[in-house]
Parts: structure tokens; C-alpha cells; sequence
């Protein structure tokens, strides 16, 4: 089977995100003095995410929209309406980012390419992480450029970066803008991770389409884990021959196992050929 194509369509439905915010901004606000606090607050991190910090900070006052930033390419979009937040009325108005939306900006920015794509959860669970902090830890280890995460038993609402001196740069929620806060540690906190300065790691696919599902067992007729509500970069542990496939036109009988998300996905839905190069078979 040949190179499946890949989809140019706008990716529109992102509803496992948190945070997104209120009437139409035509041009970003005037620097401020929270603009002018935003920036790298220590030493020590890398380049990339050095250029991440700043890309985010020059965000400073454009409003958080829910879904915003999750159009085909990484940049502002219009917002949706979140079904469960009165505030977010106004956010199909808005021009801004929701909080994952953000940091897809700012490392596509800093790294090239979009290796952060996907909702918080994804990020948090990205292929191009290479370090892991616990919330116990507070901040003491953290850097610049690294990825504050909050929410409680395996999954993710909300994302912001790092910018050191126990501050971050975030988009919190609708009715609000891009602002630089005082890291939370209490709550759901979950941990920081630091993202690798490589903008794929090896072995890193990229998903296609919207609404993909992935499973327990590389079969349709088992559970269902996680939804990639669109193209969303993840890291590929091995692939095996399993249940025949017929979707989008294609017919294939490989699946691969994605370890960050402990589920099998039918290969019909990564970028690249049938069989994808490089990749072991499943032991």
C-alpha cells in the first residue's frame, strides 16, 4: 500500500482542551508592564526553549479563546464555545489561544516545524519530552521553556511555560488574556516536563484526520483509549500485523503501539507508508 495523504482541512472540533476566552481583537494591545516582565527569568535552559519564552511573551494581552491556536498550521485562530463556560460566549470572536494552543505556538515558533501539536494531555505526554518533574519538586528544578501541567489521575486540563523565578506565562480561560502569573503549585498540580531541543525525536509519526480513536489492542472491536481530535505528533514504540482496516479509502493491517499513551493505533492513520520505515515489529 502506498503513502496515505495527508489532510489539509482546517482541524475545527478541539474539545479536550482547557481554558479558552471574549469580542472580536482585530490587533494585539499595547505593551504593558506585564509585557515588560515577561521573559527569561533564569539561566541555564536551552536555546529553543529560550525562543519559546520569548515567542510566548510576545503574546502578552491577546485573548484566550477556547480551541484557539489548533488550526492546520500553529498561530492564533478564532475560538468555539465551551459548552460548559458561560464566558466563553464570545470566544468564536476572539482571535487568541486556549492554553495548549499557546505552547503549540511558542515551540513551533522557537524549534520549527510543530513538534507540540495536539491538546495539553498530548503535550504534557509529547514524544519530544526528555525529562519529567514531579509536583512534589516545586520548581526548584525547573527552567525556562519548561511545561507546568495541572489536572488528576492521568489527565490534563491545563498547561503553561515556565519562565523561571516562580513565575509562567499562561493562557488561563475565557473572559481573559495571556497574562504572566505566579506558578500554582497547590490543587491538581501534576508536575513540569522539559521539552528535548530536537523538533522530532526518533520514532516520532504524526497522527492525520480528526476524531481518531486509539485502542487497547490493535483492534477496532477493543476499548477505546484516547481521541486525537487532530493531527497530533506521537512517538511509535513498534508496530505488528493485526485486525484488517477499511477506512478513509485505505485498507492496511498493521497497527502500531503508542507507549505515552499505553494504546494501538491502526497505521492507516499515521503519516508515511503502510508499514512505517524504521519501525520494529512488536516482539
Amino acid at each position: 500500500m502506498g503513502m496515505r495523504r495527508t489532510v489539509g482541512a482546517a482541524v475545527t472540533a478541539i474539545v479536550l482542551l482547557a481554558g479558552w476566552g471574549g469580542a472580536r481583537a482585530t490587533a494585539a494591545p499595547a505593551p504593558t508592564a506585564a509585557a515588560a516582565s515577561c521573559g527569561v527569568l533564569a539561566t541555564g535552559a536551552s536555546a529553543v526553549a529560550e525562543a519559546a519564552v520569548r515567542a510566548a511573551c510576545e503574546q502578552i494581552g491577546v485573548w484566550y479563546t477556547w480551541g484557539g491556536g489548533h488550526g492546520p498550521r500553529p498561530g492564533p485562530t478564532y475560538g468555539q464555545v465551551d459548552p460548559s463556560d458561560p464566558a466563553s460566549e464570545h470566544d468564536p470572536e476572539r482571535l487568541g489561544f486556549d492554553c495548549s494552543g499557546l505552547v503549540r505556538h511558542a515551540y513551533a515558533r522557537a524549534a520549527g516545524g510543530d513538534p507540540l501539536s495536539g491538546n495539553s494531555y498530548h503535550q504534557f505526554n509529547s514524544p519530544q519530552v526528555k525529562q519529567r518533574f514531579s509536583a512534589a519538586r516545586g520548581t526548584a528544578p525547573l527552567l525556562p521553556g519548561d511545561l507546568l501541567a495541572w489536572g488528576s489521575g492521568g489527565s490534563v486540563h491545563h498547561i503553561a511555560i515556565y519562565l523561571g523565578a516562580g513565575k509562567m506565562v499562561e493562557a488561563r480561560q475565557s473572559g481573559t488574556r495571556i497574562a504572566v502569573s505566579d506558578v500554582r503549585l497547590g490543587g491538581d498540580y501534576a508536575g513540569a516536563v522539559r521539552i528535548d531541543e530536537a523538533s522530532r525525536a526518533p520514532g516520532t509519526f504524526s497522527t492525520w484526520g480528526t476524531d481518531v480513536w486509539t485502542h487497547t489492542e490493535p483492534s477496532t472491536s477493543s476499548g477505546r483509549v484516547h481521541r486525537f481530535a487532530g493531527p497530533t505528533s506521537v512517538r511509535v514504540e513498534c508496530q505488528k500485523h493485526a485486525e484488517t482496516v477499511t477506512a478513509e479509502g485505505y485498507t492496511n493491517d498493521a497497527w502500531s503501539y503508542l507507549p505515552e499513551y499505553r494504546a494501538w493505533i491502526t497505521n492507516i492513520y499515521l503519516k508515511g507508508p503502510a508499514w512505517l520505515d524504521g519501525v520494529p515489529t512488536c516482539r
